[in-house]
């Protein structure tokens, strides 16, 4: 951030263009974006948060530009910029890449389709649509009946098993953000805990920390 004798009297201003607290959500979610198997909830608002910001701060930077102003002043502008935008883009490049990855996952799971934003939602359908297309006029057709779909191996398998899914059994990294206590083992087996304090690093099985991630008492790292 510039300092206050830098951009001198407009210190107010420029930290209601560019906040911190959101800079610092948006670096957040696109770690834990990054490190998780799965696709997480769209931060919608805060994503519409940072356009805004970055707008008005480019506009902040040509009027200073045209106005002669300090080029070290115009120069501290433009790498916060440059920063929030590199941040904005490589969430948003990472849930596409995602959603590539997984797209009749996230479109058959109502669990996934509900984390993804409106315009991921239809990318991701015409993704399906195009690629089962391609299959079937490629390969699928030329099978036989009973192998030409394009979410199963065969007519008679009782599940997709075609359709790649996250595996949220993989270990991950994390920071709790405070006290948080979870169960290691799932429902009906036999009950062990962890019990993680404010800043303590763990080294641990994503399904496990899931819940605590969506809450935001832990951060993927």
């Amino acid at each position: 951030m510039a300092s206050n004798s830098e951009v001198g009297g407009s210190s107010a201003d420029y930290e209601t263009m560019m906040s911190t607290s959101d800079v610092e959500l948006l670096k957040r979610a696109w770690r834990n974006e990054k490190a998780a198997p799965e696709i997480l909830q769209y931060e919608g608002a805060l994503v519409e948060r940072a356009k805004e910001q970055i707008e008005l701060v480019e506009e902040t930077i040509e009027d200073y530009v045209e106005n002669g102003k300090d080029p070290l002043v115009v120069s501290l502008y433009q790498m916060d910029l440059d920063r929030t935008q590199f941040l904005l883009r490589s969430y948003l490049r990472v849930r596409l890449l995602k959603i590539e990855k997984f797209m009749f996952h996230n479109l058959k799971s109502e669990e996934a389709e509900r984390r993804l934003s409106e315009q991921e939602r239809v990318f991701a359908t015409k993704c399906a649509d195009d690629l089962a297309k391609h299959f079937e006029e490629t390969v699928l057709l030329k099978l036989p009946q009973n192998y030409q779909s394009v979410l199963k191996q065969s007519a008679i398998s009782e599940v997709d098993d075609m359709v790649p899914q996250p595996h949220l059994e993989t270990f991950v990294v994390c920071r709790s953000n405070n006290f948080v206590s979870l169960n290691l083992y799932e429902e009906g087996e036999s009950p062990e805990t962890v019990e993680m304090e404010r800043g303590d690093l763990y080294f641990i099985r994503y399904k496990i920390v899931k819940g605590a991630i969506e809450s935001g008492q832990i951060d993927l790292i």
